[in-house]
C-alpha cells in the first residue's frame, strides 16, 4: 500500500463523540434570547429550515450556512440582539462539542510522524466557530488544514469536498490519504469514491433519515481513535 501523507478527520461524531441532541432545543436557546414573545414560533421555523438544509445536503450534496437559515425565517444575523442569541446558542452546544480524549495525543503522534492532519466537516457553522472550539480544546495548532461545507458549495460525499480537503493539507494523491469518520455514506463512501482509504468509527447513533442512499465498505474499523495508529502501522508493514 502507498504510504500515508495525510489523515483527514470528520468532526461531529468523530473528533467529538456523537451526542443525540433535540435540535429544537438548540433553536429555542437562540430564539428565547432573540425574541421571547415569538420564541416557540421561530424555533419551529428554524428547525424546519435546518431539516430541509440537511435533506438538500444528503440528496444533492448542496451546502448551507446558519446565516442562510436565519435569513430564511426573517432574522438578520447582525447586531447586538443576534450576538446575544448566538452566544446562548453556542453555550447550548458546549457540552456536545468537547473533543474525544484520544484526540490530542493522536494528532501529536501523526504530526510527529510527518503525517498532515486535516478536517472535513459537513456543517452549517462558520470556520471561526469551529476554530474557537478547537482552540478551546487545545488542538487548533495540530490541524494543518480544514474545510467546512459552510464555506464551499458542496457537502460530503461530493468528490469536490474531499478534493478541497486534500488541497487544504497540501496532498495531491488520494491513495496517500486516509479519511476517518463515523458515517458510512458521507465519510466512507465519499472518501473511497475519490481513491482514499477510509476508516470507520462506528459509534454514532445516526437516525435513519440521516443515512445516505449507499454505504461504503471501510478499509478498517476502529472503536477508539487511539487505535488508528495501529491501523497505520499495520498498513505500513503490509506495504
Amino acid at each position: 500500500m502507498s504510504p500515508v501523507d495525510a489523515v483527514i478527520f470528520d468532526w461531529g461524531g468523530t473528533l467529538t463523540p456523537w451526542h443525540t441532541v433535540d435540535l429544537r432545543d438548540q433553536w429555542s436557546a437562540y430564539t428565547r434570547v432573540y425574541d421571547r414573545d415569538r420564541a416557540d414560533e421561530l424555533a419551529g421555523l428554524l428547525l424546519t429550515a435546518e431539516t430541509e438544509a440537511w435533506q438538500a445536503a444528503r440528496e444533492h450534496q448542496r451546502s448551507g450556512t446558519m446565516d442562510e437559515l436565519l435569513r430564511g425565517v426573517g432574522i438578520e444575523p447582525a447586531g447586538s440582539q443576534h450576538a446575544a442569541a448566538l452566544a446562548a446558542y453556542q453555550e447550548f452546544w458546549i457540552p456536545h462539542t468537547l473533543i474525544d480524549p484520544d484526540v490530542p495525543r493522536l494528532l501529536q503522534e501523526l504530526r510527529g510522524r510527518g503525517i498532515k492532519v486535516g478536517v472535513l466537516s459537513n456543517t452549517l457553522w462558520s470556520r471561526e466557530y469551529h476554530e474557537e472550539v478547537f482552540r478551546r480544546d487545545g488542538i487548533l495548532h495540530l490541524v494543518d488544514g480544514a474545510v467546512y461545507s459552510s464555506e464551499i458549495p458542496y457537502t460530503k460525499p461530493h468528490p469536490e469536498a474531499f478534493r478541497a480537503a486534500m488541497a487544504a493539507v497540501g496532498v495531491a494523491d488520494p491513495s496517500r490519504v486516509v479519511f476517518v469518520g463515523d458515517r458510512p455514506y458521507d465519510d466512507v463512501h465519499g472518501a473511497k469514491a475519490v481513491g482514499m482509504r477510509a476508516v470507520l468509527v462506528p459509534h454514532s447513533d445516526i437516525p435513519a433519515e440521516q443515512r445516505g442512499s449507499v454505504e461504503g465498505e471501510p478499509d478498517a474499523v476502529v472503536h477508539r481513535l487511539a487505535d488508528l495508529v495501529g491501523v497505520l502501522d499495520g498498513w505500513a508493514a503490509d506495504g
